[in-house]
């Protein structure tokens, strides 16, 4: 780290020394980038065509370069004045040579640039977009400011994905992780040697899902459903992050997907369909305020700290307060039990439509869903004392199925 090094005492050496201890410091730190002069290993069949292409471009851009400046260099070292040569004088071209000279090195570019360039670039992007294709499963992605949402629709499997990095590390508060803002608590999981067709949609603002070693970078369009493709031939964790400035905190919005044999993928689905089931019958039992609390804490640090803080204070104007509320201070179901319209429940669950309040009806369990509510009545300095249970969540939404 920084504090490693002893700038001050290298001052007599000059600047440059402190810059090369500088950039070696970084270097060493776990959270240094990765110094690299090519693209990271390619896992994916849409990958390793990129490289080869991209290494085929820069040979013929290169062999272009020299050539050309080897002839420029050449005349003017050839036939420069100081040697005794006189300029030609004469305007718009004449006899057959000048038109040689003008109309040969126009073919070539354009052989190169239609066949040795266009073909293979043309038949790689065919081959990206074709995502129907002997695909296998289908993985539905929808970006929100500022996590990510996955679907399984063959599993019935769905959760959202939001950076675990602690906010003590990006305060500086502590020392940076190995995998600083690539972190998240639920990472995707994908059967390798299978093609998987990938599915972007977005709830907010255009948001882009990139994984640099899968060769994917597609954006995710509010109102639109975009398509892409991984086949992953390699078993392990790959890490990327939203390319796009999707907002305050685009930075921490990253992309983790572990690739793992097709046994332990069938495993880990059967896992989450359990999981999924518990949190059901969770709803049907009666919960203690204390147990709604400690829950709700987990869920909003994990869903809503990133745009009303930690301490509820929000970021006025676009993220509102909690702390003091008067949407929070609603009452939270009308005396017939239902959610009582711009009420603290009903924001919760379907969101606020202009802003950048999401609905969480469709994201939440019921049991997250009457933490989350509770705990954010009862915290920040809101002392309602009340709370609601995830059968009356759960109650409230099969009323809106109907």
């Amino acid at each position: 780290m920084l504090d490693a090094v002893d700038l001050e005492a290298e001052k007599p050496r000059g600047p440059r020394l402190r810059g090369l201890l500088t950039l070696a410091a970084l270097a060493s730190g776990p959270a240094g980038a990765e110094i690299r002069f090519n693209f990271p290993e390619p896992v994916t069949p849409i990958a390793r065509e990129t490289l080869a292409i991209h290494n085929e471009f820069m040979l013929i851009i290169t062999v272009l370069f020299v050539a050309v400046f080897a002839i420029m260099i050449y005349s003017m070292i050839r036939h420069r004045k100081s040697v005794g040569h006189e300029p030609v004088k004469f305007s718009g071209p004449r006899g057959a040579a000048q038109w040689f000279w003008a109309l040969v090195p126009f073919a070539i570019l354009l052989f190169i640039d239609f066949v040795l360039m266009g073909i293979p670039a043309v038949k790689a992007i065919v081959e990206m977009e074709d995502t129907k294709t002997r695909a296998d499963m289908v993985l539905k992605v929808t970006g929100m400011q500022w996590k990510w949402q996955y679907e399984y629709p063959d599993s019935g499997i769905r959760f959202v994905s939001t950076m675990s990095t602690p906010r003590d590390q990006i305060t500086n508060a502590e020392a940076k992780g190995e995998h600083y803002l690539l972190e998240v608590d639920n990472p995707v999981v994908l059967p390798v040697n299978k093609k998987v067709r990938i599915l972007l949609t977005s709830t907010d603002v255009i948001h882009t899902w990139w994984v640099p070693q899968f060769g994917v970078k597609r954006d995710a369009i509010p109102g639109f459903l975009r398509e892409t493709w991984v086949k992953i031939e390699k078993p392990g964790t790959y890490r990327g992050q939203c390319a796009e400035l999707c907002g305050k905190d685009h930075g921490f919005m990253p992309v983790v997907v572990h690739a793992v044999p097709e046994p332990e993928y069938l495993a880990w689905v059967e896992q989450q369909k359990a999981a999924a089931q518990a949190a059901a019958s969770g709803a049907d039992r009666a919960w203690s305020r204390d147990e709604l609390m400690a829950a709700g804490q987990d869920v909003y640090s994990k869903q809503c700290v990133a745009c009303h803080q930690p301490n509820g204070q929000g970021l006025p104007p676009a993220f509102p307060p909690l702390a003091g509320s008067k949407v929070v201070g609603t009452p939270l179901l009308a005396p017939d039990g239902r959610a009582v319209k711009d009420s603290h429940v009903d924001r919760v669950l379907n969101g606020k439509p202009g802003t950048a309040m999401m609905a969480y009806r469709n994201t939440l369990s019921d049991v997250e869903l009457a933490a989350v509510i509770t705990y954010e009545r009862n915290s920040f300095g809101n002392t309602l004392g009340d709370m609601i249970q995830p059968a009356q969540i759960k109650a409230l939404r099969q009323e809106a199925k109907q």
